[in-house]
Parts: C-alpha cells; sequence; structure tokens
C-alpha cells in the first residue's frame, strides 16, 4: 500500500488562551476525497491551512511528500497583485500543466480573464480563486467551502468537475448534497481532537450521534466509579496503607479525568417571534412581468401563495430570483399586472449576504440596536447576555466588533436579529450560507414548525428539499415556472435542474477561440500524438451532442403542443408564443449541429 501524500499528526494550536486544536490528526493519500466536518469555530478551517503549509502549529508534525503538488482554495482570496484575472490563474500553473485550462476555467466560471481585481465582487473573487486551485489538476486539492458564491449549475457543475479529477481532496462545506455527492471518507473536528469514519458525509450524523451517546455512557460509568470509590474512602475498611494510598490517587485522577472533560458544544435555541395570524391568501400574483431595457427579467408569471406555504425560488445568478422576490413582497412594482398582498401581514427578512452589519459594530449593540443590555423580542424583553447564550455566544464577546467574527458567527447575528422581530411572513435569502450542520437542521425544524409563510431563496438543494412545499424555477428568457415540492420534485417533473443564464458574450468568446485561437497568445507547442484541439473546443466537442439531444427534446415537445388543431382557436397568444419559441430553438439546434461539425472535422484533420 503506498504511503500517504499528506500526514499532520498530534496538531497541537492555541489562539489567545483558548486551545483550539488538541492532538488533531490528518492523513491524506492518492486520490482519497475526504469532507472536513464540525461546528463553527471549531478549527475545520485552520487545520486546512495548517495542511497547506501556510499556518504553523504550535506543535505537532506535517508530512508532505517531495516532488507532490498541493493547492489550497481560501474563502478570502487575495488578488491585489496581480493585473488580471487570468494573470492570478495563469500563476498557479507549472511547466506540463495546459495552458487554455485556466482560460476554459474562467470561462465556465463566468469571467473573461481580462477583469481588473481591483474591480471584483467577493463572489468573482472566489470564482477566480478556483478556477486557480483547479487549472494545475494538483495531487492534492485543499478546498474551504468552494461553493460558496456559485449558483445551482456553478454547484453542479464543480461536482462534475471534481468527480473527474484524479486529485486527493478535502473538502469543508456546508453543502449537504455536494459533500455526500462526492466524499468517500469524513473527518470529524470536535472539541480540539479529529475523529475519522472511512465512509462519506451521508453516514457522518449516524455516526456522529453514536459518538456522542457512547461518550455520555462512559461519563455515566466514570461518574458512578468516582461515586464508589469516595464510598470507600469514607466508610471502606482500612487495610494495608500502600493499597490505600494507590486507591486515592487513582480516585484523584478519576475526578481529573472528569473535571477536564469537555462535553460537545450546545446548540443554539432558535424560534421565531410570531405575529398574529395572517389572512389565509398571502400573496397573489396575476400576469407579472419586469423588464430592464431590452432584457426580460419576468414574463406573464402568476402564482397564488396561502398561510403555510413555503416556496423555494431558485434560478441561475442573474436569473432574477431578487427582483420576482421584490415584485411578491410589493417592494418593487410589475411593469404589467397585479401583485395583492393579504391581510395583516408581518415580514421579516433576512438578508444572508450579511450587508446591513456594520463590521465597526459590537456583537451586543447589533442585537439590542443600541438600546442598553436588553433585546427585544416581540412585546418581550430579554437581557442580552442571556439570548447571546441561545445563539451560543459566550458573554465575553459581547463587546466583539462583528467584523472580526467568523463567517458562521455572523450567519448566527443575522438569525438571531432576524428571529427577535414578530412575523408571519419570513423572507430568506440564501440562509443557509456559513451555517454549520446542527445549526441547519434546527432552521429546518423552526420553518417546519413556523404557522407563518416563508419565501426561501436558496441553492442548497438538500435545504430546499427538506422545506419546501412547491418551488419556483426560472426556465429562462424571463419564464417562471412553479413545480410542487423541493428541489428533487422539481427536477424529477421537470426532467432538469436550473440551467446557466445564457449570455451573449460566452458565445461570441467560443466562436473566436474556434476560429482563431486564443487571441493575444502563441499556443504552446505539443507532441503529435495530442489533439489539434484547445482545451476549449475538446469539452465543446464532448458536450455538444448533449445540448443538440437536449434541444431535440424541447422542440418534439413543443410540436406536439402545436399539432392541437384548436391551440390557435382556443388561445392564440400561446399559438405565437409557441411558434416563437420552435423558431429560436431550431436556430439555436442548427447552430450547435454546424460548431459540432466544424470541430469534429477540425479533430480528424
Amino acid at each position: 500500500m503506498a504511503p500517504p501524500l499528506l500526514i499532520l499528526r498530534d496538531i497541537h494550536l492555541t489562539f489567545g488562551g483558548t486551545p483550539l486544536l488538541t492532538g488533531a490528526e490528518l492523513s491524506v493519500s492518492e486520490g482519497e476525497r475526504i469532507c472536513l466536518v464540525g461546528r463553527n469555530g471549531s478549527g475545520k478551517s485552520t487545520l486546512l491551512k495548517i495542511a497547506a503549509g501556510i499556518v504553523e502549529a504550535d506543535s505537532g508534525e506535517r508530512f508532505f511528500q517531495p516532488g507532490r503538488t498541493i493547492r489550497y482554495l481560501p474563502q478570502e482570496p487575495d488578488l491585489s497583485a496581480y493585473a488580471t484575472t487570468l494573470d492570478y490563474v495563469n500563476e498557479g500553473l507549472t511547466d506540463g500543466d495546459d495552458p487554455y485550462r485556466a482560460q476554459y476555467l474562467l470561462d465556465v466560471l463566468g469571467l473573461t480573464g481580462k477583469e481588473n481585481p481591483s474591480n471584483l465582487s467577493g463572489g468573482e473573487a472566489r470564482r477566480a480563486a478556483l478556477a486557480r486551485t483547479l487549472a494545475p489538476e494538483p495531487d492534492i486539492l485543499l478546498l474551504d467551502e468552494p461553493t460558496n458564491h456559485l449558483d445551482l449549475p456553478a454547484i453542479e457543475w464543480l461536482e462534475s468537475e471534481l468527480k473527474s479529477l484524479k486529485s486527493a481532496m478535502v473538502i469543508i462545506s456546508h453543502d449537504r448534497r455536494f459533500l455526500e455527492n462526492l466524499s468517500r471518507a469524513t473527518v470529524w473536528i470536535d472539541r480540539g481532537t479529529a475523529r475519522r469514519m472511512d465512509q462519506g458525509f451521508g453516514k457522518f450524523e449516524a455516526w456522529r450521534d453514536e459518538v456522542l451517546e457512547q461518550e455520555e455512557q462512559d461519563q455515566h460509568k466514570l461518574a458512578q466509579k468516582i461515586k464508589r470509590e469516595e464510598h470507600w474512602m469514607t466508610y471502606g475498611v482500612t487495610a494495608r496503607r500502600k493499597r490505600n494510598m494507590r486507591r486515592v490517587r487513582e480516585l484523584a485522577d478519576l475526578r481529573k479525568q472528569k473535571r477536564e472533560h469537555r462535553g460537545p458544544q450546545g446548540t443554539a435555541k432558535l424560534a421565531a417571534t410570531e405575529a398574529e395570524v395572517s389572512g389565509k391568501l398571502v400573496i397573489e400574483a396575476k400576469h407579472v412581468s419586469k423588464t430592464y431595457g431590452e432584457r426580460s427579467i419576468v414574463t406573464d408569471f402568476s402564482t397564488r401563495i396561502q398561510r403555510g406555504d413555503r416556496i423555494g425560488l431558485v434560478g441561475a445568478n442573474g436569473a432574477g430570483k431578487t427582483t420576482l422576490l421584490k415584485m411578491l413582497t410589493g417592494e418593487l412594482a410589475p411593469d404589467a399586472g397585479t401583485v395583492k398582498l393579504g391581510t395583516n401581514l408581518e415580514m421579516v427578512t433576512l438578508d444572508q449576504k450579511r450587508e446591513n452589519l456594520d463590521p465597526n459594530d459590537t456583537l451586543s449593540s447589533v442585537l439590542t440596536g443600541g438600546r442598553g443590555d436588553t433585546v427585544v423580542i416581540g412585546d418581550e424583553t430579554k437581557h442580552v447576555i442571556g439570548y447571546m447564550k441561545d445563539f451560543l455566544f459566550s458573554p465575553e464577546q459581547a463587546r466583539t466588533p462583528v467584523g472580526v467574527l467568523s463567517g458562521g458567527e455572523r450567519a448566527r447575528v443575522m438569525l438571531a436579529r432576524a428571529l427577535a422581530n414578530r412575523s408571519n411572513l419570513m423572507v430568506l435569502d440564501e440562509p443557509t450560507n456559513d451555517l454549520d450542520l446542527e445549526t441547519l437542521d434546527l432552521l429546518q425544524e423552526l420553518l417546519a414548525d413556523y404557522p407563518g409563510t416563508a419565501l426561501i431563496v436558496s441553492h442548497d438543494r438538500d435545504f430546499l428539499d427538506r422545506v419546501a412545499t412547491s418551488t419556483i424555477i426560472s426556465e429562462g428568457d424571463g419564464l417562471w415556472r412553479e413545480y410542487a415540492g423541493g428541489y428533487s420534485d422539481m427536477l424529477t417533473q421537470r426532467g432538469e435542474g436550473v440551467t446557466a443564464r445564457k449570455t451573449e458574450k460566452a458565445a461570441k468568446q467560443a466562436a473566436l477561440k474556434q476560429k482563431d485561437g486564443l487571441p493575444g497568445e502563441k499556443p504552446a507547442a505539443k507532441p503529435a500524438t495530442k489533439s489539434k484541439l484547445s482545451f476549449t473546443q475538446q469539452h465543446l466537442l464532448k458536450t455538444l451532442p448533449n445540448t443538440i439531444a437536449k434541444l431535440e427534446a424541447k422542440l418534439e415537445q413543443l410540436q406536439l403542443e402545436m399539432n392541437d388543431p384548436q391551440l390557435y382557436v382556443k388561445n392564440p397568444d400561446k399559438f405565437a408564443k409557441i411558434s416563437a419559441q420552435i423558431s429560436d430553438l431550431a436556430t439555436e439546434k442548427d447552430t450547435a449541429e454546424e460548431q459540432w461539425l466544424e470541430l469534429e472535422m477540425l479533430n480528424e484533420g
């Protein structure tokens, strides 16, 4: 059996006098796919940085096989030293790496490579960092929250891309479905140590519960043993002094063991502050439309949302989820159609982008709104320290600026502030971002028991499956459709998931590369045995047949609807719309077929 590529042994690290890691270990062998899980603040990201050689432990051993390659994806990448995103990604390549792969990955992730890093949003910087990490196809990939800021098409593409790589992987993610689909082993960081299970994330929670139950039983046995020894100390018959002193020392050791035991971290106490019951009809939208310039965001959309519904909104980035959400809640007027809001509505919004948090504000001030040391929860008040403890914050953190909190801690702050407000309608924008699995479970339970209504924008497929009663999805060109159930139910009914929003930029770039190769670059010399196509062209040659097949299936479905002889008489608008769709799809199919033929001829030439 080949030796591991990377070994961390007996890692200790202390931050600010508090032990974070106390003997943690990690071993990564060729081709392994490991998910690294644990509560917020348990040290997952720190252990990953130690594995990458970025952070040095106080003590312990790190071994990495010489001559091997490792790449680390940080949560907050720094691109400030580079002129363009392509320069940043190319810097991560080494001799022998495919020079075209950097541009291909940037294209897939929605970047051109010409962007100035100083003008990038946080999400765009993360996408560039993902391209830089994946481009070299290293021996080990260390990925810290790789799905953050990605929409569903990009997440599903990333899953497929990672499955195709031979690299060993260690992944930190809050996305259950992503971890279930990729991991083959699980390392659980708990109270400073690392426990390993040689099974994927799908088996983790049952295993964790067994471990904690066994630990509870062991502590109970320890307490009983101490009780018996204390009884002997008080009432036992004195025998030889040597034996007595031995038992005294053993009792002291038992007491020390119990005193130093660190129990598992508690769970947050999530409870929504309920307002009076709303009317049965919460929102009714009839034939609403919205356009920006020449682009249609929402076209002729109708829905009825009733009390108790949990509506998931999904779509690619830029599809218009926020616009549709604002129209449904009355914040934005539609260009056409009507939106009617029900009676007695009290709405609370959870902005998981955390734009409303002042980084210089203290945790206590954020929760109290600057009003002394009490939190107003509906019609009641509670001391801020007690409310902080409900969300797993220690009293010492009361004066901590929120800007220095971790992503997971800031997510809990937003939850705490939102849930203190009375509501019967929740609007949740990416509520799962940065929350640990235990807090996610509690949020799901809260929504299940919530007597009001919830509108949820999310890219988390597992979360939508667990909470959504129906799912509204963008079908492109401003068309939105509602399906019963969560994301998987929608997938079954629709036959496909969220697809990337079509952009003219991507099409023009692909055509330019096919015609002239990458502009301004001299292609690297390649051995005669390799394909004459660039990496991007090879990818297109592989994927175009599937694209053409999907277009043919859509055309066939639309043609069946057109075959109805009564369609024009019954619904002339629908007839015209279907006719236009058939024309557009036929043109798209012809273009794809011509593109595939050109690439096939080039490949054979």
